[in-house]
């Protein structure tokens, strides 16, 4: 039986590359001990009366400054955490940074309240007689519109100081899914013996041809995660019963309306996206679902069917990493020469970490430190569906490296309700670039296929459905109701039976899915991939249309970063978001992708 490689077996050609950010742990922690020495001293403001303008400048830059550090100081820890986060040392500088990062937000909170004691027209008049305040705008006046819900300044900075605290339910969940659990290794239909972990079951197993090797690791996968319900479930608990209690002590009318604050949208905005996608999507994906049914041969669609996909050319081969690669350069080409390059180095000098091993974080994500490059964390299979995830998280890479060049670290980093945008188009580009490079009938059913299996139903599916759990479970805290293991996998089985109605079989274990994903201890993230791809959407037809014009508007979108509000950054782009036709059209696309899969089929 092959086993799951140790981090110090993995080769180095498939691992990132930190040392830009630090040499070794030793660097970073004397970074670490200079940045805890500042944080440790009084702060320069704490000295001085009201704020001037030239005060302000001084005590907002310095601030700015010692946040880059504490970034390129978190970001290294996590990224090493990510590597293997059973190992000791890792753990170590995890629990070191995090004290770092709670003291860094109550020395903010600190300056916060002391700029909040100045009169609204003192801080314009301060921007007014100080040019270089203006980069600092947006970020005074995003303060000024949270004056409302800050409490009293002990009160804010004793609940900044206690951060690292009040994210023990996150770090506990990670710790227990990462580092505790284990599965039980299953046959194949062959007969060998195959290791089961979450990587290799979400990237590998799942979405397998073999039902033998797919329900079985299901089985395995499902077993383990009914043994940890209950601590999983007081974790997330705690993690919900934490954003209603502060966001009862802000005056906010709901945890959802707190957090969706911070992201700059309203809660007539989030429920419009969330409720017509689960309405309008859920009859498409059931005749996808339906026509992958009658493909396998399958009398009834099983939950763990659900990613297997049904096509058996040759395009659905493996890919290597660097096939996907130069596809994805090809296919952003028409981006331009900046972007492509970007694209060029995330797949050519270690960007990527892309090895499985024993204790590495599932999933994938992006990273980018400002002023560094990015860092991409996945598990290579080699299916399309990989080469569709390495396309997305380049998305978030380009973007974020694009801000960085153009905006200062204050303004860099964009509301969470824009985040997905741009790496869902990068998907897109790929799907459009795969279908102009072929005529034949069978490579054009692949990439539908793989687009409805992966972009459309991994970033709009699955993740509308944890958006919609996450409506429930918020409205379930505001009226007090307990959550636990059953309560949570009843509305996740509620939630799962509604989308699909009849045409996939429900079980115990698909009920148990919100304990697969972190996002629930992110706040309101999941909903923002149906608004990111909804955009994307969007901005894929006018590139269709418009050609270079439309990519010169998302460029200077890409390029604001966060120097703008979510909605402005969609007007910049020319996307309308003020009614739900967005919303509708792009529920009608993957429609007709459904109706064309099912011509071609």
């Amino acid at each position: 039986m092959p086993e799951r490689m140790r981090r110090n077996e993995v080769p180095e050609s498939s691992t990132w590359d930190l040392s830009d950010l630090f040499p070794n742990p030793e660097a970073w922690d004397r970074e670490r001990i200079q940045v805890q020495n500042i944080l440790d001293e009084p702060a320069p403001w704490k000295r001085q009366g009201t704020l001037d303008a030239q005060a302000l400048l001084a005590a907002l830059t310095s601030l700015e400054a010692l946040g880059l550090r504490v970034n390129h100081l978190a970001a290294y820890s996590r990224l090493r955490l990510s590597e293997d986060s059973s190992d000791a040392e890792s753990q170590d500088m995890a629990g070191k940074i995090g004290d770092v990062t709670a003291q860094f937000q109550a020395y903010t909170a600190d300056l916060e309240s002391k700029v909040l004691r100045m009169e609204d027209d003192s801080i314009e008049k301060a921007m007014q007689d100080e040019e270089a305040l203006a980069p600092f705008r947006k970020y005074l006046h995003d303060m000024r519109e949270a004056k409302p819900f800050r409490l009293s300044e002990e009160s804010e900075y004793v609940l900044a100081s206690l951060q690292e605290v009040l994210h023990i339910p996150y770090t506990f969940y990670q710790r227990s899914k990462l580092s505790d659990m284990t599965f039980s290794s299953v046959r194949d239909s062959e007969g060998a013996v195959r290791p089961v972990s979450f990587a290799l079951f979400e990237n590998d197993y799942e979405l397998n041809r073999d039902p033998v090797l797919r329900r079985e690791a299901y089985r395995s996968f499902t077993a383990t995660l009914e043994a940890y319900k209950h601590g999983i479930a007081s974790a997330y608990a705690g993690e919900v019963k934490r954003q209603t209690v502060i966001a009862r002590l802000r005056g906010f009318e709901s945890a959802t309306h707190m957090l969706l604050h911070s992201q700059q949208i309203s809660v007539d905005v989030y429920h419009r996206i969330t409720g017509t996608l689960f309405s309008e999507l859920a009859p498409h994906m059931r005749r996808f679902v339906r026509l992958k049914q009658k493909k396998l041969g399958l009398e009834q669609l099983s939950f763990c069917d659900l990613k297997v996909p049904f096509d058996d050319s040759s395009f659905m081969a493996t890919i290597s990493f660097k096939e996907a690669g130069q596809m994805i350069v090809e296919a952003t080409r028409v981006m331009g020469t900046e972007y492509t390059e970007l694209m060029k180095q995330g797949v050519s000098r270690r960007w990527v970490d892309y090895a499985d091993n024993k204790g590495k974080s599932t999933g994938a994500f992006c990273n980018t430190p400002y002023g560094k490059h990015a860092r991409i964390l996945l598990t290579w299979t080699g299916n399309m569906s990989n080469a569709f995830l390495l396309a997305h998280e380049l998305g978030h890479a380009g973007h974020f490296m694009l801000a960085e060049r153009h905006q200062r670290f204050v303004n860099y980093r964009p509301s969470l309700f824009f985040i997905e945008a741009p790496s869902t188009l990068n998907e897109l580009l790929l799907a459009e670039h795969l279908r102009n490079q072929t005529d034949s009938r069978v490579m054009k059913r692949s990439v539908l296929m793989n687009q409805l299996n992966h972009t459309y139903y991994h970033n709009f599916v699955t993740h509308l459905l944890e958006a919609e759990m996450q409506r429930r479970v918020y409205a379930a805290a505001d009226k007090g109701v307990p959550l636990t293991a059953e309560s949570l996998s009843a509305m996740k089985g509620s939630v799962l039976s509604e989308f699909w109605g009849d045409a996939v079989q429900i079980d115990a274990g698909a009920r148990l899915t919100w304990m697969r994903q972190p996002h629930y201890y992110m706040g309101l993230y999941p909903y923002t991939y149906g608004a990111g791809l909804t955009v994307s959407t969007a901005m894929m037809a006018q590139i269709r249309e418009e050609g270079n014009t439309a990519v010169e508007r998302w460029f200077r979108v890409l390029k604001a970063g966060g120097s703008m509000k979510p909605l402005e950054l969609l007007q910049l782009a020319g996307i309308d978001f003020s009614d739900a036709r967005p919303i509708h059209n792009a529920a009608a696309f993957v429609g007709g992708l459904v109706d064309e899969l099912e011509a071609i089929s």
